[in-house]
């Protein structure tokens, strides 16, 4: 196995430990969709089901887009996908731990993996400031280090960092890579000690200032050069 496969074994084993210890707050981000609506029979309508969430900003990064929330029936639900927010949902007294497993072969060179779109942090950002949600989740990262060991993968190391307790300024954006923010998990800065409120400011600002290089870059390398032609 390789890439994403060669994990599986080792976020599924994740996913069933907190399963077992918490059986009616952990799910998959799916079967959290599929658990909410499976509970509102008569919801039917995209506002009446997006309605069924607590918080606009947790309804952005779960749910899956108006055209699958219609098309959604019991006979039709939701299965995973590897483009979901989370891994796992940790949700009790209205609120949510969003928890993304990355592994990591310790024996291979590898770049940071793709967390998050940077895109769709900055969004995040703005929906928490438009609705004033600070406390109502989390984004956390589980790194599991392995190694191959004849026919067996060994976990050899386990890391937990909250993305939250990054200072927004030491993100790395790769605007090469569909704007990911990468990072290996236990690398990730955690030593922001401000509020939330300051956080999205703060992670807006960084976002703007890095699209507008980004930007002026692609000006100057793909479009001021051949305007003299035009």
């Amino acid at each position: 196995m390789s890439g994403h496969a060669a994990g599986e074994p080792f976020e599924k084993a994740t996913y069933l430990f907190l399963k077992g210890k918490y059986p009616s707050n952990v799910f998959k981000q799916y079967e959290y969709l599929n658990d909410i609506y499976l509970k509102h029979p008569q919801t039917i309508s995209v506002a009446d089901r997006n309605a069924l969430f607590e918080s606009p900003t947790v309804l952005f990064l779960l749910s899956r887009g108006d055209k699958a929330t219609k098309e959604w029936s019991p006979t039709n639900i939701f299965e995973e996908k590897q483009n979901d927010t989370a891994d796992i949902i940790y949700h009790t007294d209205n609120f949510y731990d969003m928890i993304d497993i990355k592994t990591r072969n310790i024996d291979k060179t590898a770049q940071p993996p793709n967390i998050i779109s940077a895109f769709k942090l900055a969004k995040t950002c703005a929906h928490m400031i438009d609705n004033q949600e600070y406390d109502i989740f989390r984004l956390n990262y589980i790194e599991i280090d392995w190694k191959e060991a004849g026919e067996n993968l060994i976990c050899q190391a386990a890391h937990y960092a909250n993305l939250f307790k990054a200072a927004p300024s030491k993100l790395y954006i790769n605007w090469a890579a569909a704007m990911q923010i990468q990072f290996h998990v236990c690398d990730l800065d955690q030593t922001w000690t401000g509020t939330m409120e300051e956080w999205a400011h703060g992670y807006i600002r960084i976002f703007v200032e890095s699209a507008r290089r980004r930007c002026q870059k692609m000006m100057d390398d793909y479009v001021t050069p051949f305007l003299k032609y035009i």
